[in-house]
């Protein structure tokens, strides 16, 4: 499985994912105005890119269902 280059890319996105996730509650804990506008702009940026990451699973899925490609 980890020779699969599709699920290196779909542990890549989940980790990009946790990533920005972290980064958006590390600025929100900061506070102030400028803080909170970075930390909303940072979860959009999370919300698209766990968007991604929930269609890599699928398709990793989807081909691993049909006996790969």
């Amino acid at each position: 499985m980890f020779n699969d280059p599709l699920f290196i890319l779909v542990a890549l996105a989940c980790g990009v994912v946790a990533v920005i996730l972290l980064m958006g509650i590390a600025t929100f804990g900061k506070g102030g105005i400028e803080n909170g506008k970075r930390s909303n702009r940072l979860m959009r940026w999370r919300i698209i890119a766990q968007f991604i990451a929930v269609l890599l699973i699928l398709l990793f899925v989807f081909i691993r269902r049909q006996g790969g490609l």
